[in-house]
């Protein structure tokens, strides 16, 4: 072996044993931290500045490893179960997660961070009849047919009409999308608090769906005028078809139920809609989309 080859050798050699020595130290001072401080534990801290009464979501939370002394008392270790939930508090960017300070959705954050920009949340009185059985859940999607009379004497109608198609239901009673079926009550006679489960609850009399600002004045205009007269159907949540928005009025059913004639056919785009919202406001209106 030549001179070169000789350094070269000496060169990878002293090399390989000047990254073995970094590696020893840097095992030592590991150790030294480790045993001062406990060994690094994976922990939930913020991406970014999160609100009062945020929901929390995959974009505003990461992973970061923390030496154990320093993870406070209740840190969140994984971020899956917590998102969707609620800040109680303000956090600064970086800041731990702790589950102490997480709402789940329901009566104590209110309803408001669940509304969708620019979408207004409205609440209608329902029974069984008008509520299929008040079996309507938060998260269900239901269409509302009402009923709306016009004229005089011989001139009387009534015309039923689907008002609004695929609309969101966002709590029922205080049941809340998204959040922890259940319910406390205080019992002052024994004073103790029972847990009441609302996953087969049928006691609400509400329901609080989600509209457009014109939607929700056309659907106050029905309230105010014919509170009786408002009817829900449920839809598969796959279901998401926009059918034309025909009436049924009476003289069509009378007329269809005895041989008189055809009533309106539902599947014939061609056919007018009915021009309900023209009574509900000046600006008038269409179907839902």
């Amino acid at each position: 072996m030549n001179q070169d080859g000789k350094n070269l050798f000496v060169a990878i050699i002293a090399g390989i044993f000047a990254a073995f020595l970094m590696y020893s130290y840097s095992q030592e001072k590991r150790a030294e931290f480790e045993k001062s401080y406990g060994p690094k534990k994976m922990v939930v801290v913020t991406k970014k500045e999160v609100l009062e009464l945020q929901t929390l979501d995959d974009d505003l939370l990461e992973l970061a490893e923390i030496p154990e002394n320093f993870v406070q008392p209740g840190a969140a270790t994984d971020i899956e179960p917590i998102v969707g939930q609620i800040a109680s508090a303000p956090m600064k960017k970086g800041e731990q997660v702790l589950i102490n300070k997480l709402l789940q959705p329901g009566p104590e954050t209110g309803i408001s961070i669940q509304v969708s920009p620019t979408k207004r949340a409205l609440t209608i009185p329902i029974d069984e009849t008008r509520g299929v059985a008040k079996l309507i859940r938060p998260g269900d999607r239901v269409d509302i047919i009402t009923a709306v009379d016009s004229g005089r004497g011989t001139s009387a109608r009534r015309d039923v009409v689907t008002l609004f198609s695929d609309v969101p239901v966002l709590a029922t009673g205080i049941n809340v999308v998204n959040s922890i079926p259940r319910t406390f009550e205080y019992d002052a006679s024994s004073k103790s608090v029972t847990q009441i489960a609302l996953t087969g609850d049928t006691k609400y009399n509400s329901v609080t769906i989600e509209l457009t600002p014109k939607e929700a004045q056309d659907m106050v205009y029905v309230l105010a005028t014919s509170p009786g007269n408002i009817f829900f159907t449920l839809r598969n949540p796959n279901d998401k078809s926009q059918l034309p928005r025909l009436p049924s009025s009476t003289g069509d059913a009378i007329s269809g139920s005895f041989g008189l004639g055809a009533g309106p056919s539902y599947s014939t785009p061609a056919a007018p809609p009915i021009v309900i919202p023209n009574r509900f406001s000046p600006s008038g209106g269409g179907p839902r989309r």
